[in-house]
C-alpha cells in the first residue's frame, strides 16, 4: 500500500504533482523518462514516487502519453471588440507556423492569453488539448517564459532564449544597426527612434544597434529616443511628441511597421513630407509595407519563414529532445519613405 499525504493514499499522478509543486503533465513525463523534463526535476519526481510505492498502472501511462498532435499559438488578445485585427504581424508569423505544423503533420490551436493570467499552461496542457506551446506573445513575455518554465511545459519562443529554452529570434541588432546606416548614409542628423516596450529584449537590442551605428556616425539621438506598447496609436502619439520636442527632427526609426505607418500618418498631418522632410525605417516588412503611400522602406526578417522555423524546431524537441535557439538574417528593404 502506497504511504499517506496528510489523511490520504497517495493513488494518482496528481498527489505526487501536489508533493512536488509542478503539473500533472510533467510527473507523467518524468515517470516515463521523457527528455522534455530536467534531469532534477525528474530524479526528485521518481524519488517522491519511489518514496509512496507509487507504479502507474499500464492505461494511466497509455492516457498520459497520448499525443494530441496539436501546438498552441500563444498571443495576447489582438482582436478589437469590434473583430478588427489590430496586429499584423501574429497574422502573418501565425500563417508561417501553420503551414510549418502541417508539414510535419501537426495541427495549430490559437490561445489568446491575458497579460496577468497564470492558468493557461495546465488548462492546455494537463487536458491532453495540445502537446506543446509557440509564445508570441509581446506584452508580459517574461512572464509567460517563467510561467512555461515553471510547469516543465514543451514551448518555443518568438524573441531571445538564450541555451534555457527553445526560440527563434530575428538578428534585432544587425537590423538596427542596418536602419542607422541607411538614414545616416543619406545626410541626415537629427534621428529619432520610436521603440516598443522598454522591457523587450527584441526593443533593446534594435536600438543598441541603431543607437551604436549612429554614434560611429558622429550622431547622438538618445534624446530623440522614446518607447510605447506596439500599437498605432502609441506610435501616432510619440510622433506626435517627438516633432513637438524637436520640429527640426529629420528622421525616425520605428520598431515596427504597424507603428511606423501610424507614425507617417502623424508626419504628414504635421504638413511635413516623408521623406523630404522627414525619413521613416519601419520594422517586420509585412505585406502591407508595400502598399501604403510612400511605400515604406523597412527591416525583414522574413516574417513567414521565421514562424516556419519556430514550428519545425519546437516538433524537433518534442521528438527528439533537441533544444534550438535560432537567429533570423535580417535585410533592409528599400522603398520610397527613406
Amino acid at each position: 500500500m502506497g504511504k499517506e499525504i496528510g489523511m490520504q493514499k497517495l493513488k494518482s499522478i496528481d498527489d505526487i504533482a501536489k508533493i512536488a509543486g509542478v503539473s500533472k503533465s510533467t510527473v507523467s513525463r518524468a515517470l516515463n523518462d521523457s527528455p522534455l523534463v530536467g534531469v532534477e526535476t525528474k530524479a526528485r519526481i521518481v524519488a517522491i514516487a519511489k518514496d509512496h510505492e507509487f507504479t502507474p498502472s499500464a492505461i494511466a501511462r497509455n492516457l498520459s502519453t497520448r499525443k494530441s498532435r496539436t501546438i498552441a499559438f500563444v498571443n495576447h488578445a489582438y482582436c478589437k471588440s469590434d473583430g478588427e485585427l489590430s496586429d499584423i504581424f501574429s497574422v502573418e508569423i501565425m500563417g508561417g507556423v501553420t503551414l510549418g505544423l502541417a508539414e510535419l503533420g501537426y495541427d495549430m490551436l490559437i490561445a489568446h492569453i491575458r497579460p496577468g493570467q497564470t492558468d493557461w499552461v495546465s488548462g492546455y496542457l494537463d487536458t491532453g488539448k495540445v502537446d506543446g506551446f509557440i509564445l508570441v506573445t509581446s506584452e508580459s513575455k517574461h512572464d509567460h517564459v517563467d510561467l512555461l518554465l515553471a510547469s516543465g511545459a514543451p514551448f518555443i519562443a518568438w524573441g531571445f532564449g538564450g541555451n534555457r529554452y527553445c526560440s527563434v529570434a530575428g538578428d534585432d541588432a544587425r537590423g538596427g544597426a542596418l536602419a542607422a546606416e541607411r538614414l545616416a548614409s543619406s545626410g541626415r542628423r537629427r534621428i529619432g527612434f520610436i521603440g516598443g516596450p522598454r522591457v523587450e529584449t527584441e526593443v533593446k537590442e534594435r536600438f543598441r544597434g541603431f543607437s551604436e551605428t549612429l554614434g560611429e556616425a558622429g550622431i547622438d539621438s538618445r534624446s530623440l529616443a522614446t518607447h510605447c506598447d506596439y500599437s498605432s496609436h502609441g506610435a501616432e502619439r510619440e510622433m506626435n511628441a517627438l516633432l513637438k520636442k524637436d520640429p527640426r527632427i529629420d528622421a525616425v526609426f520605428v520598431a515596427s511597421d504597424i507603428m511606423a505607418i501610424a507614425a507617417m500618418k502623424a508626419i504628414k498631418a504635421s504638413g511635413r513630407k516623408i521623406p523630404d522632410d522627414v525619413a521613416v525605417i519601419g520594422y517586420d516588412d509585412l505585406t502591407v509595407s508595400s502598399y501604403v503611400t510612400p511605400g515604406l522602406t523597412t527591416i525583414s526578417q522574413n516574417v513567414p519563414g521565421a514562424g516556419r522555423l519556430l514550428a519545425r524546431n519546437l516538433v524537433a524537441y518534442l521528438e527528439k529532445g533537441v533544444v534550438n535557439t535560432t537567429t533570423v538574417p535580417v535585410h533592409l528593404v528599400e522603398r520610397d519613405s527613406a
